[in-house]
């Protein structure tokens, strides 16, 4: 993705004035555009000093307080800019895409780094860990939040949190919690999209799926092969007769036992799986091979005196077969939904994952090297801006 051309600044002038309008203050306002340009111009680091030596090499200062010394609160930017994507992609078919992307970092004292899984690296490592919500359409995604993960060794450390300068009201949240906590923002403040996907990070996590339908959002999520779910022929019988003493029982019995997706997509047989080419790539057909069938997933109510969990509402479940491994899916979709309705909903998810190498590429998201959360933030909403910058230059050009 590049601006091409010499006026691409002309028209990111005249595109940015909701976001400068949000920025209210003065300063800001005056600096947030050149700290746009340094995002956009070439450049092989987009941290703060390269940045400054670009495009206002006598105001350093200035640039790192706008970024990383103050401590302006990103939310009427983040607002401004739903707005605008929305603007750009939203719609009944657009996809909201919930994952999280890593920056590595060498030593302790960047805000929320800890030894954790680092996608960048495929490994356990030294990173920050940023939650992510993306608008798609037709494969073409804008970022519309990205919000650090404060691991509990930092919420929990009030020595780090002061010198990190963390928020008072900041505190632990599972990364599923902080994704939904952003989606509850996207609703308020309208952005339209079609069902939210996700990866097993966020789908194997029950609350996180019964709180997206009790949102009435239609979703599409990965589980891992150990997820236990029930037929959907399975009935919940009455409880039985109470006994001579004890408490009376409130809760049935399934009729049925529940048992791993890998399980019951195994009993399904070679039968069921068919080939599915979900859209047109660059080089062909994309296609793959999947099975399905209705489940109602283990994770109704715990029934007493055992671990096991009643059947919740009937979903589908999906199985991909892929050369290495198979991956497994729930969806809400309604059961009328055809086999490549349910197909490309999943495979939508793939450009989150396009869009966040692009952001570290071209316009140095992982570059920050600042250590407070609000400098993070403010380096992360200004990255989102550029980008959906370039998403409009692109779209403009398709359509003209």
């Amino acid at each position: 993705m590049r601006t091409g051309g010499e006026k691409w600044e002309h028209e990111l002038e005249r595109w940015s004035t909701p976001y400068l309008d949000a920025f209210k203050h003065k300063v800001r306002r005056q600096w947030a555009p050149v700290y746009l340009r340094g995002l956009l111009l070439p450049g092989d680091r987009k941290s703060i000093e390269p940045i400054a030596e670009r495009v206002a090499p006598e105001e350093k200062e200035q640039i790192h307080h706008f970024v990383a010394t103050s401590t302006w609160d990103t939310t009427p930017i983040e607002e401004a800019h739903a707005d605008r994507c929305n603007e750009l992609l939203g719609g009944p078919d657009s996809h909201l895409i919930i994952d999280d992307t890593a920056l590595p970092k060498k030593g302790v004292h960047s805000v929320g780094v800890a030894h954790q899984y680092c996608g960048a690296l495929g490994k356990q490592a030294n990173c920050q860990c940023l939650v992510t919500l993306t608008l798609a359409r037709n494969e073409i995604p804008v970022p519309l939040a990205l919000r650090l993960y404060l691991p509990e060794s930092w919420a929990s450390d009030s020595e780090r949190r002061l010198k990190a300068r963390v928020p008072e009201d900041i505190s632990f949240r599972p990364k599923w919690q902080i994704a939904l906590d952003e989606i509850d923002g996207l609703l308020e403040n309208c952005v339209q999209f079609g069902d939210v996907l996700a990866d097993a990070g966020y789908g194997s996590c029950g609350e996180f799926r019964a709180e997206l339908s009790k949102r009435k959002l239609l979703w599409t999520v990965g589980v891992l092969s150990t997820q236990t779910a029930y037929p959907a022929s399975v009935q919940v019988r009455a409880p039985r007769p109470k006994r001579s003493s004890g408490r009376r029982p409130t809760r049935g019995f399934p009729t049925e036992k529940s048992q791993s997706v890998a399980t019951l997509i195994k009993e399904l047989g070679t039968k069921a799986v068919r080939k599915v080419t979900w859209r047109k790539g660059t080089k062909g057909p994309l296609a793959g091979r999947f099975a399905m069938m209705r489940v109602r997933p283990a994770d109704g109510p715990r029934m007493p005196s055992t671990s096991h969990h009643l059947p919740g509402d009937e979903v589908w479940l999906i199985a991909e077969f892929r050369a290495e491994e198979t991956k497994y899916y729930f969806s809400n979709l309604p059961a009328s939904a055809s086999f490549k309705t349910v197909v490309s909903a999943i495979k939508a998810r793939w450009s989150c994952e396009q869009m966040h190498q692009q952001m570290k590429e071209e316009l140095g998201l992982d570059h920050f090297e600042g250590r407070s959360w609000h400098g993070l933030h403010h380096h992360a909403v200004l990255c989102m801006i550029a980008y959906a910058f370039l998403q409009h230059l692109r779209l403009r050009s398709k359509h003209s």
